[in-house]
């Protein structure tokens, strides 16, 4: 009963944390699914969860999706998905998860935190190549956190709209990762009831955080947003540091 109760909390504060940042809840989750019910359950617990909040946040923010961006995202996002998948097993992806982490730290660097204006704005059909390059890095290493925020920013979509977007694009990768872990039989008996009592808590903290987004200055949004990128891009790297550490030997 604990374990419930502990990933139903974990799941509402990784999804709170996600959407006053603008993204990585998965970042958020992990450790705490693996502290408290083993490393075996990280991957299908937390993609569970990540569906169910997602399938949650699109139905919050439905008014907020910006369609014209999901119309070229969403392509982007499959086809490099299933690019990074296809070569997964033949490369070594420590080194791509380091440059990963070191562009999202520089990119807050850039905007000083969202203290810079837009200096231009992307059109919608960038969407469909950077989705395509995040979503092929991201089969290979598995999440990249917030990496898209600054186009989505510099394309004048903040706060709900962002969250919403990004969330419309982001489902159908869930849905079709959940389907592989079913199939697999990797997400079943107490895994399952683990995934929803955290997809459980996660989708419960969509109508909160969207009261604290509705009341939250856009600045303000942007300095939190960049402040988790910066975060997200450390705690990759930290997570390769014995990659790192190879050097100096």
């Amino acid at each position: 009963m604990f374990e419930y109760l502990a990933l139903f909390i974990s799941g509402f504060f990784a999804w709170i944390v996600s959407t006053l940042g603008g993204g990585g809840g998965a970042f958020v989750l992990v450790p705490l699914v693996g502290f408290i019910v083993g490393a075996q359950a990280v991957a299908p617990v937390t993609t569970l969860a990540t569906l169910m909040a997602g399938g949650g946040r699109v139905l919050v923010f439905r008014r907020d999706v910006q369609w014209s961006v999901v119309r070229w995202g969403l392509p982007g996002a499959v086809l490099g998905a299933i690019g990074g998948a296809l070569v997964f097993a033949s490369l070594k992806v420590e080194w791509l998860q380091i440059v990963v982490g070191l562009f999202l730290i520089s990119m807050v660097v850039q905007h000083r935190f969202g203290a810079r204006g837009r200096s231009w704005t992307p059109a919608n059909w960038w969407f469909f190549p950077a989705h395509m390059l995040v979503g092929f890095v991201s089969g290979l290493v598995g999440a990249v956190g917030p990496v898209l925020n600054p186009l989505y920013l510099s394309a004048g979509l903040s706060r709900a709209r962002l969250i919403g977007t990004k969330t419309a694009i982001s489902l159908p990768m869930q849905i079709t990762k959940l389907v592989s872990y079913v199939i697999l039989g990797a997400l079943s008996g107490e895994l399952l009831w683990f995934g929803v009592a955290a997809g459980a808590g996660a989708v419960t903290s969509n109508w909160l955080a969207r009261r604290l987004l509705r009341g939250m200055a856009e600045r303000t949004f942007e300095g939190i947003v960049f402040a988790f990128m910066a975060i997200s891009g450390a705690w990759m790297i930290w997570q390769q540091r014995q990659t790192i550490a190879v050097l100096w030997q």
